[in-house]
């Protein structure tokens, strides 16, 4: 497509796209020395940073994948040298270097980790003389913890064998170099101190680059050699070489053999034909290591990097996330300014107020109400003081205490008439205490009684 046709109309996103392949196709390898700034580290795993100088700066993000492989920690400030291939951030339209590879500049990335650690470890006193054990005159037995295959235990077992044949060896095989080397040879310290079958231990490797050696720069290994109860001599590279586990030993020898020299006795040194067997495989593998790098990165080129277009969308994963705690943020603020408007108006109208007047209306009426209900009662008193008075007053009881006398029928009823009664009916006569049955003999009825 011919994008510089007469009313040719792109998107923005087709137009960035358009960009971004022809930096990613024509700056796809670059190295670029900057001063770091803006340095951040999300928890992605990812590098966000810019590398400025007097007139420029540029913006630059190392994904998970390599920035895991750093042997030092960038900072602000740091001047460093990066390798990496232009591209372009679809969402802000930015163009920016996705780095494979970090180094400070004027000093190596291993150079620097290698600097931080001791300073780290020193201010802890890994490496204070105090610490430091002296090695037995006479060791019966020596513990070499190295690699069973290299140089550097064929070197320690012909100096131990000429130089004192009667002394025992004991061999802890480790790797002592690459991926998990530096775990093997801790866990081999701690278990030749647990085994306590050793007076001295010798721990090391031949000489080679500063990442062969580098599994003796590891934390982990300067702790084990700080812990031994055994006294430790560490033989790691050449004379130059120097490692954290030198430090941290009770004892540096410069070379493998000078430190079975150093264990038993002072003899004639092999460094010589030492140096020139490690300088030929060191020579090696460096050009090993160069064919294969050189294969590594023609496969690269002829494949298309999908983590590309995953670091992209990791990186809008992390811009999203801020713009997300960001209105997190504002929306807890606004809400804690609700709460303190609200909380200010219900101080205004405190109900404390309101409540003390109904509490003190209440007690009035709760008074009120027992005056009435004592008057009521004193009312109620009289009332039932007067009817029972006239009760009294009324009661046949109170007829029957004067001498007159109630008579009933079998039956119950009241005899108030002599034409209710004839001669021989019984009669029973209540009185004001007790009864009395009767029968009546005669009768004396009134004139108008009709029998």
């Amino acid at each position: 497509m011919d994008i510089f046709a007469e009313k040719t109309i792109l998107t923005v996103s087709r137009l960035t796209a358009l960009l971004r392949g022809v930096l990613e196709e024509n700056f796809e390898q670059v190295w670029v020395q900057g001063e770091v700034s803006n340095l951040s580290f999300p928890s992605s795993g990812h590098l966000y940073f810019t590398l400025k100088d007097a007139g420029a700066q540029l913006r630059g993000v190392m994904f998970k994948g390599s920035a895991k492989n750093l042997k030092f920690r960038p900072g602000d400030g740091m001047s460093l040298i990066a390798r990496g291939r232009i591209s372009v951030y679809d969402q802000r339209g930015e163009y920016q270097l996705i780095c494979e590879y970090l180094e400070p500049a004027g000093v190596g990335a291993l150079q620097l980790a290698f600097m931080q650690l001791k300073e780290r470890l020193a201010r802890e006193g890994l490496f204070d003389e105090a610490h430091k054990q002296p090695l037995p005159t006479f060791p019966r037995r020596i513990g070499v913890i190295t690699s069973p295959t290299g140089a550097a235990i064929h070197d320690i077992l012909n100096v131990l064998k000429r130089r004192f044949a009667s002394v025992e060896i004991l061999l802890y095989p480790v790797r002592v170099q690459g991926e998990g080397a530096a775990g093997e040879i801790a866990r081999a310290i701690d278990e030749m101190n647990r085994l306590g079958l050793a007076d001295v231990l010798i721990v090391g490797r031949g000489g080679g680059s500063l990442e062969d050696l580098w599994a003796f720069n590891e934390e982990v290994v300067a702790r084990a050699v700080y812990r031994s109860k055994l006294p430790v001599i560490s033989a790691v590279g050449h004379e130059t070489d120097w490692t954290i586990c030198d430090f941290a030993a009770d004892l540096r020898a410069p070379t493998p053999s000078a430190a079975a020299e150093l264990v038993v006795a002072s003899s004639v040194e092999l460094r010589t034909r030492l140096e020139a067997l490690d300088h030929r495989l060191r020579l090696a593998l460096e050009t090993r290591l160069a064919g294969l790098a050189s294969r590594i990165d023609g496969l690269r080129r002829a494949l298309h990097d999908p983590g590309t277009m995953l670091g992209h969308l990791s990186q809008r994963v992390d811009d999203l996330a801020g713009r997300l705690e960001l209105a997190l943020r504002n929306s807890a603020i606004r809400s804690r300014g609700q709460l303190d408007r609200l909380q200010a108006g219900l101080m205004h109208t405190n109900p404390v107020r309101t409540v003390e007047g109904l509490r003190q209306r209440v007690s009035l009426i709760t008074l009120r109400c027992e005056r009435l209900m004592t008057g009521k009662l004193e009312g109620i008193k009289l009332v039932f003081a007067g009817a029972t008075t006239r009760l009294e007053v009324l009661s046949p009881l109170k007829t029957l205490s004067r001498g007159y006398a109630i008579a009933t029928t079998a039956d119950g009823a009241v005899v108030s008439d002599t034409c209710q009664l004839a001669a021989g009916d019984r009669l029973r006569v209540h009185l004001l205490r007790g009864r009395a049955l009767c029968r009546v003999e005669d009768i004396e009825n009134p004139p108008d009684c009709i029998t």
